[in-house]
């Protein structure tokens, strides 16, 4: 199964974190959002494309709304407005905001997220004790609330005048010799999981997914895939569920492994099915290969078994377009 990726995607809408009540100013005043020079910066630099809408997640607030009209990697951010560089308190490590995206202003407010409208994010935050993410993604539902929040965005932001300055795109190793941070970052599990994920947006991708399974209840252009959505028992790393639920809110949890695939991922994905009760549809593992005892188990307890291959090297540094392209999903189980 290899359809293209960005066809027929719907955009997808993030609230994204800010540390500092300077960063979420400058922000706001500039219509941009950074990213900082670390794994998860460029983890969620991928997640966010062009088109998507996003909002400023700070002081368990929701800010303003945007839609994302250019996404760049700077070289040499680390000398470039607007945000100062940071060092981090446990790592001590120094990071500075290469990934960035270019926003155009769409509504303006600033919500609690105890409000109704920003539950589904909210239980997030809830469940995993805090923010300790770059950025959470949430449903259509939520989409569609924000966009009738506050009023529309009046004024224009205030752009960044920058010093001439070089654009690189990022790219994925799996060997270490390879890294070079922030132009070429190491191939993580979260990588792959957002490769996985974008694919699945694609609607002629998720109903090929779907036909695997013989899901008739679910059409593939009822359905969402969104990133990392945390339940009492763990972290589901991507979550289908129908976009306008009418009487039933039907679910299909996946679990991603970028190696093997062992019997406790079932298990794992088995305490899932069963938190999240009766509309639940199914459940599918992805990994890279699974063993006679994982297939074993999974048949036993009804989880789907898919395994992905990527038809790049990843031995040397590839850019997560390529990935994505390359990228094939087939029914074990």
């Amino acid at each position: 199964m290899q359809i293209g990726l960005q066809k027929h995607r719907a955009a997808s809408y993030f609230l994204v974190s800010v540390s500092t009540r300077l960063n979420l100013d400058l922000c706001i005043r500039h219509g941009l959002a950074g990213f900082p020079s670390s794994p998860g910066g460029a983890w969620t630099f991928e997640e966010i494309q062009e088109g998507d809408f996003v909002s400023f997640l700070y002081g368990a607030k929701a800010h303003n709304l945007y839609r994302v009209a250019k996404r760049e990697a700077i070289r040499g951010a680390h000398a470039l407005l607007p945000w100062p560089v940071i060092t981090s308190r446990e790592s001590q490590k120094t990071y500075y905001f290469p990934f960035r995206l270019v926003l155009e202003p769409t509504r303006q407010f600033t919500e609690s997220l105890v409000r109704q409208e920003f539950a589904y994010v909210a239980e997030n935050l809830l469940l995993r004790g805090g923010y300790r993410k770059t950025h959470f993604q949430a449903d259509q539902t939520t989409l569609q609330s924000a966009s009738q929040l506050g009023e529309l965005a009046g004024g224009k932001v205030e752009r960044l005048t920058l010093s001439p300055y070089e654009t690189f795109v990022p790219k994925y190793s799996a060997k270490k010799e390879e890294i070079k941070i922030p132009e070429v970052m190491p191939f993580t599990e979260l990588i792959l999981q957002a490769a996985i994920r974008l694919h699945l947006c694609n609607e002629a991708n998720l109903a090929s997914f779907l036909s695997m399974f013989g899901i008739q209840e679910l059409a593939a252009a009822s359905l969402e895939a969104l990133g990392e959505k945390a339940l009492l028992r763990g972290h589901i790393d991507i979550l289908l569920k129908e976009r306008v639920p009418v009487g039933s809110a039907l679910t299909i949890p996946i679990e991603v492994k970028s190696r093997a695939a062992q019997q406790k991922d079932v298990a794992q994905l088995a305490s899932y099915v069963e938190e999240l009760g009766p509309e639940c549809a199914g459940a599918a593992l992805v990994a890279a290969k699974f063993g006679k005892a994982t297939i074993r188990q999974a048949s036993s307890q009804g989880i789907k078994l898919v395994r992905y291959t990527l038809d790049v090297d990843l031995s040397s540094p590839v850019a997560f377009g390529a990935i994505c392209r390359g990228l094939s999903l087939q029914a074990v189980l």
